[in-house]
């Protein structure tokens, strides 16, 4: 297939078009020199669109770097320093970038959220947790409650240890809100929704009175490792439908 049938492609399940409130240009962000023409038989995937993961995704043979975090934020930004960097290492390997942001978050079952909520046996789900009038997150039950720590090992992978645990809510937790990434302030969308336990990637530490004080469960599980999910599901996808070699490429920033 070719990048430009990757795009069709893409689009048909992350449904960008229902996320126009996000600034993040979701998308073909960076094109190859033959978008129509030259067939992609790699693509690397990767959480963070940056130099240090592009090099990476040329240097495994990749036509395609698919991201969850892109180059673009909504202002444009003037081509130097990092910013050239990150620039450069596209255009010189003629490398392809392709960005989902919202979308990946928010997509049933192929998104961060989701994802999320499969790993760690959620049923009952249905969308929750509102940003810029978009519904991002997801909330549901456990057929069996558990306590926060065994919450918090099952969202994770073996071996990862969460940022940090908030203890503040009930002992048994049955029902769960996740929203991943920076969300930490959507704790109170939670609350307000009376659920036991709130999963995300990072809390501030303005917050974390309030969320003792309103007795309610918080795990955070690292920016970083809560956004795995999705990009991992897309490549999964990826390789079982188009039968395209893919890579992921794991750069984790410990935050």
């Amino acid at each position: 297939m070719t990048l430009n049938e990757l795009d069709v492609y893409f689009k048909s399940f992350l449904k960008p078009e229902n996320f126009l409130s996000d600034s993040s240009r979701n998308g073909i962000q960076i094109q190859n020199s033959a978008p129509d023409k030259t067939p992609v038989t790699k693509i690397a995937f990767a959480v963070d669109a940056c130099e240090q993961t592009a090099l990476a995704a040329a240097k495994a043979g990749a036509q395609l770097l698919f991201v969850h975090h892109g180059l673009f934020w909504g202002a444009c930004e003037t081509v130097t320093g990092h910013v050239y960097k990150r620039y450069r290492a596209f255009l010189q390997n003629d490398l392809a970038l392709y960005a989902s942001h919202i979308p990946l978050d928010a997509n049933n079952p192929y998104g961060n959220n989701y994802g999320l909520a499969a790993r760690i046996g959620l049923k009952n789900c249905a969308p929750f947790g509102e940003w810029r009038g978009m519904s991002i997150g997801v909330k549901g039950e456990l057929t069996v409650p558990v306590s926060v720590e065994k919450l918090a090992s099952r969202a994770l992978l073996p071996g990862e240890k969460p940022a940090c645990i908030l203890p503040f809510g009930k002992k048994d937790i049955r029902t769960v809100g996740i929203i991943s990434g920076g969300a930490g302030e959507d704790w109170v969308q939670a609350s307000d929704a009376g659920l036991d336990a709130f999963i995300t990637g990072e809390v501030q530490h303005e917050q974390y009175h309030c969320i003792q004080e309103n007795g309610i469960n918080v795990i955070a599980g690292g920016h970083y490792r809560t956004e795995t999910v999705g990009v991992n599901l897309v490549r999964e996808k990826v390789e079982k439908e188009l039968k395209i070699d893919t890579i992921f490429i794991d750069i984790p920033t410990g935050l």
